[in-house]
């Protein structure tokens, strides 16, 4: 497995609609910096990682769904990087093993099986005590890695990212899809006045992640971690292209992110990439960016998962 992590590419995307709009639009291709540990997920992982290894950690427990990036990525850099992981998968056991999780098996990962009521309760203390007395001295990554370490690590997404110094300063829009909010708030962080964050939820009725965004920039503001030196961009949150929920999909979501991978060779995902770029791309038709514009699209990685999505798709099309 390679412990090579390559400097993302900014691709530009060319169209008719793009043309009409007036603007230049870019992609951060994430997706691109390495087979199994890329996009925002490395990004909220590093230092998490980092944290243990000076704590002197051995074995990382973290949580997710059967079908979570987070849990694939963090087997893998677990893997790269020496420690034992243990993964507490959301629901009950189901053999065969999927895609996901039967790659972080590969990796070494444990897995362990908890009721849904129980895994409501994975931010409390007193299951992270109980998680301790289970399986000994962990490190408790939360779910998707969205703490304030994660946060510190999506501050470097644009900027350190960047191939050039100073190319960060080119973009008056960064647009990003929004599942916990931690990469949203990273880069809100460290983007520069003028500039402006938007975050397209994937889940319904996104709009509470509000709330969330606030509570991480007052909480990470207020920690000892590096802060920027000015304080966080303006950002704002498009609930309008959830279709219909998280890991919901229709026809017309389907139909897009084939065309954009057949006409500009870029690969989305169905959980969050493909819901963001189709906002975008309406947003443009609309009129909702001025002319002379620039946006840059932050590819967030998780194409691990359109295997898994493509077979629950072929499934319900034989019902």
């Amino acid at each position: 497995m390679s412990l090579i992590f390559l400097p993302p590419p900014i691709q530009q995307i060319n169209s008719e609609i793009i043309r009409r709009a007036g603007v230049d639009l870019y992609v951060l291709r994430l997706d691109l910096m390495h087979p199994w540990v890329n996009g925002n997920k490395w990004f909220k992982l590093k230092y998490n990682l980092l944290e243990a290894k000076e704590k002197n950690f051995t074995t990382l427990l973290t949580f997710g769904g059967a079908y979570s990036n987070h849990i694939y990525a963090t087997a893998a850099a677990g893997n790269l990087f020496g420690f034992r992981t243990i993964g507490v998968i959301r629901g009950e056991e189901r053999l065969p093993l999927n895609p996901t999780l039967n790659f972080a098996v590969q990796q070494g990962m444990q897995l362990v099986y908890m009721n849904r009521e129980m895994y409501r309760q994975r931010n409390t203390p007193a299951l992270e005590e109980y998680l301790q007395q289970r399986f000994g001295e962990v490190f408790i990554i939360p779910e998707g890695g969205s703490n304030l370490n994660g946060v510190r690590g999506c501050m470097e997404i644009i900027g350190d990212a960047m191939p050039t110094a100073g190319y960060a300063y080119a973009f008056d829009h960064i647009c990003v899809a929004c599942g916990t909010a931690t990469t949203l708030t990273g880069i809100a962080l460290s983007l520069h006045q003028g500039q402006r964050a938007i975050a397209f939820p994937v889940l319904k009725n996104g709009s509470f992640l509000a709330q969330e965004i606030e509570s991480l920039l007052t909480n990470y503001l207020a920690s000892d971690l590096p802060t920027p030196s000015n304080s966080p961009a303006s950002w704002e949150l498009v609930c309008d292209y959830h279709f219909g929920g998280y890991a919901k999909v229709n026809n017309e979501l389907l139909v897009f992110r084939q065309q954009f991978r057949e006409e500009h060779g870029v690969p989305l995902d169905y959980v969050y990439t493909a819901k963001m770029f189709y906002g975008v791309m309406d947003l443009l038709k609309q009129g909702f960016f001025g002319k002379g514009d620039s946006l840059l699209l932050v590819h967030t990685g998780g194409l691990q998962g359109n295997v898994g999505m493509e077979e629950k798709l072929q499934r319900f099309s034989k019902i």
